[in-house]
């Protein structure tokens, strides 16, 4: 068995892992051409019924466990194959048909995609996290290291990551029409479920727990409170001690290739430029906060991420644009001399400005050397669990992004200007953003979970 890692430690143990994401992940598959995959879909309701159902209709997959907190949520799904067994911990699950899975999606709560996903790849499982990937900073560096160390599939579900948005971006950095990006404004600008809630003074008193919930495991690693209808089902993403906000929603569809093909990395600074109604409770009404990024090789220069959420909190337009309208979601693109639409998920870029512009040929902007064509995620996922390809959006790559929303966090709930230490992964100025990397001490019962065994 090998040493386990403590929490006070972490920062030590996976840095291999998350200095370079180019590293090819394969899983050790012993599946054959002809082989399905056994599957368990843990959370069956909303975005992780969504995602469920997609791996449920591969053809390379049969369904046998389904696992919700409230058993009844699993709905339609069970009635979708026969001899599926239903389960409301996934603990007690994975004790009883551990030999019967192979592969999982993971939907459910911010705060509970971690304990999930590590006990799964401990176990060999191949695993399918929406996204974000975890809750907090700490949570995705263990991730990053069980997917090393476990070599199992790993997929993160930020779903146009396996789109042609992906492959013309990354074109369009090999052909030089991307290069010397010095700025970029990314936006999210539709309201979220906690803007109605106004000012926040304290955690909710509760509401009758609704019949067949198991809160012991929604709480899972969190703090313990109440139930309440301000936490499941969906509002749990307002709140610091469950979600990650717009950041953890948006972000990971939103600046996925700009971090993943300009080779951001992590961050030496994070600021907050703008804060209303911030709180130690919920996440602001509206941020602005601003990435720093240094000076990467192959000239790629230093360059600052503007993120902007609220509804009325948008970045200007971009100048010499004409009548261009910000996106409600999405971003642009600035560099010496090309301005660049994004938008979200599988939307592809498009140069609106820039005094290179009328250069660049509609040949040029074509997709060219693409390797692979755009294709489901879900079905990526599985053929990874084959061992017939890489994962698109494997936590070496999803994790460093996440890390980056991660600290963004921090700063929407403290203010002011986090520096921060990519070599030793600690923020230098601020003890207690320091020590939000980690986030709360997980509950009693649930610390194994932060052990890499």
């Amino acid at each position: 068995m090998a040493s386990k890692v403590n929490r006070r430690a972490f920062l030590k143990v996976s840095t291999a892992a998350t200095v370079a994401t180019s590293f090819h992940i394969l899983s050790s598959s012993a599946f054959g051409a002809n082989d399905r995959v056994n599957l368990a879909i843990i959370g069956c309701s909303n975005q992780g019924g969504g995602i469920g159902k997609a791996a449920a209709s591969n053809k390379d997959t049969t369904l046998v466990a389904l696992c919700d907190v409230v058993k009844g949520r699993a709905g339609k799904l069970a009635a979708s194959g026969k001899d599926v067994k239903v389960f409301d911990d996934f603990r007690k699950m994975f004790d009883e048909m551990a030999d019967k899975i192979d592969v999982c999606t993971i939907g459910v709560p911010d705060h509970a995609h971690f304990p999930i996903a590590m006990r799964a790849m401990s176990l060999g499982k191949h695993v399918y996290v929406e996204k974000p990937l975890a809750h907090t900073f700490e949570e995705c560096e263990l991730l990053m290291a069980a997917e090393k160390k476990y070599k199992v599939a790993c997929q993160m579900g930020n779903q146009g990551h396996s789109s042609a948005q992906r492959l013309q971006f990354r074109q369009w950095v090999k052909d030089g029409i991307i290069k010397n990006v010095r700025k970029v404004d990314a936006c999210m600008n539709k309201g979220r479920r906690w803007h109605p809630w106004g000012k926040v003074t304290g955690f909710p008193e509760g509401d009758p727990m609704p019949e067949g919930m198991n809160w012991e495991v929604w709480t899972g690693t969190a703090p313990m409170h109440p139930y309440s209808k301000k936490y499941d089902p969906g509002n749990w993403r307002g709140w610091h001690d469950y979600g990650d906000g717009a950041f953890g929603d948006w972000g990971p569809h939103t600046l996925d290739c700009v971090h993943r093909f300009l080779n951001l990395g992590l961050p030496f600074e994070v600021r907050a430029d703008k804060l209303e109604g911030q709180n130690d409770f919920i996440y602001p009404m509206a941020s602005t906060i601003a990435f720093e990024f240094a000076e990467r090789g192959e000239g790629m220069p230093a360059m600052t991420i503007f993120w902007y959420d609220g509804t009325k909190n948008k970045p200007k337009p971009p100048e010499g644009c004409g009548d261009f309208k910000m996106p409600a979601c999405g971003k642009i693109i600035y560099s010496d001399d090309l301005i660049i639409k994004g938008g979200t998920h599988s939307s592809n870029h498009l140069i609106i400005g820039g005094p290179r512009a009328k250069e660049i040929t509609k040949d040029e902007q074509k997709l060219r050397d693409m390797g692979t064509t755009s294709q489901s995620h879900m079905t990526n996922f599985i053929n990874a669990a084959l061992g017939k390809e890489e994962c698109n959006s494997k936590f070496a790559v999803s994790g460093l992004l996440s890390q980056v929303f991660c600290i963004g966090c921090i700063a929407q709930r403290l203010g002011g200007t986090l520096k921060f230490d990519a070599k030793t992964k600690q923020i230098t100025n601020n003890k207690r953003a320091n020590e939000l990397l980690k986030g709360n001490p997980p509950r009693k019962g649930w610390e194994e979970y932060y052990k890499l065994v």
